[in-house]
């Protein structure tokens, strides 16, 4: 019924925009919040309206951070229309051509230049005063995910006392390597499906309103280690550095890598845990089918570091019996 509701609200915020009985409404997309997107068309043009209650989504903030990212003269949609009331704005059609599934072994390099340009762009341009701090307690909130959420509610399987003390200190080190990083804008879901191609000012650019400032290499891993194709080792170690040279960072390549690889085992152990409480506590199937990937990441990292081997161990005593 309260879904019923809100698509009702929608209907009537695209009638107060067109003025046309006749426009048709369809749904584009739910995603893992509570935000849905919705096409209007009407005389042969569309527009998409974002769906955001507002007792439990922010349009203001992705209103803020959409002016941020055009400013820097990225492809954010326009904002043509907004009733914060009820949590409803009018947005420019970017479309539907998502970077997933142009990116294949033998595209990827060609994909990646616009994408690796708006990072450097997200580096060098957008302004990030007064955004929130990818602080050492967020990141750590985060990796509090996976035992929480994946060893204790889904395989029934904590750490021990011991494994504890081991995870602590493997928590201590991703987050000192992070804060230890350029602190940039960070759209922080920086991959294949947020980012469409678009005729103009390609990449379209959404889904950015959780931005923050944080480490250098986190949109960067979030692109790499993607949710549908995993990459051979050489090809992400060989599109890190080609990215360090282009910001021409001064860092080593191989502090780099690390710092990525750092980067992107807090994010994988993230992603597993959110996609574990999406699945317990939010309902919301199909996605504890996409856990056994980032597992795999997590535990490719872990065997590339030393310092990881009592860590690496507790997890592969757990990954038999795995979703």
């Amino acid at each position: 019924m309260l879904i019923d509701q809100r698509k009702q609200l929608v209907h009537q915020f695209g009638l107060n925009w067109l003025k046309d009985d006749a426009m048709v409404i369809t749904n584009v997309a739910d995603d893992a919040s509570f935000r849905r997107y919705f096409r209007l068309q009407s005389q042969g043009k569309s527009w998409i309206v974002m769906d955001a209650p507002p007792d439990k989504e922010n349009c203001t903030t992705f209103i803020e951070i959409t002016q941020r990212l055009r400013d820097a003269g990225l492809h954010a949609p326009e904002i043509l229309q907004a009733d914060l009331n009820n949590g409803l704005l009018l947005l420019e059609d970017l479309g539907d051509t998502q970077f997933k599934p142009l990116i294949n072994p033998e595209t990827a390099d060609d994909c990646f230049q616009p994408l690796f340009a708006v990072l450097g762009e997200f580096a060098k341009r957008v302004n990030t005063i007064d955004l929130p701090q990818y602080s050492s307690r967020l990141l750590q909130a985060e990796l509090d995910l996976f035992p929480d959420w994946y060893l204790a509610q889904h395989k029934h399987q904590p750490f021990s006392l011991t494994e504890q003390l081991d995870w602590e200190q493997l928590c201590n080190t991703l987050i000192q390597s992070a804060r230890a990083q350029q602190q940039v804008f960070v759209h922080r879901d920086f991959h294949s499906c947020n980012l469409l191609k678009t005729t103009n000012n390609n990449p379209g650019i959404i889904d950015y309103q959780d931005a923050v400032i944080g480490p250098l290499s986190y949109d960067l891993v979030s692109l790499l280690w993607d949710r549908y194709i995993t990459w051979p080792r050489e090809r992400i170690t060989g599109w890190c550095e080609q990215f360090r040279q282009q910001l021409e960072l001064d860092i080593s390549a191989e502090e780099w890598q690390r710092q990525c690889d750092f980067m992107s085992l807090q994010r994988n152990l993230k992603i597993v845990g959110i996609f574990a409480r999406l699945h317990y506590r939010d309902h919301k199937s199909g996605y504890l089918e996409l856990i056994p990937r980032f597992i795999d990441y997590c535990l490719d990292i872990l065997q590339r570091y030393p310092e990881f081997e009592t860590v690496l161990t507790a997890l592969n005593s757990r990954r038999k019996s795995d979703c």
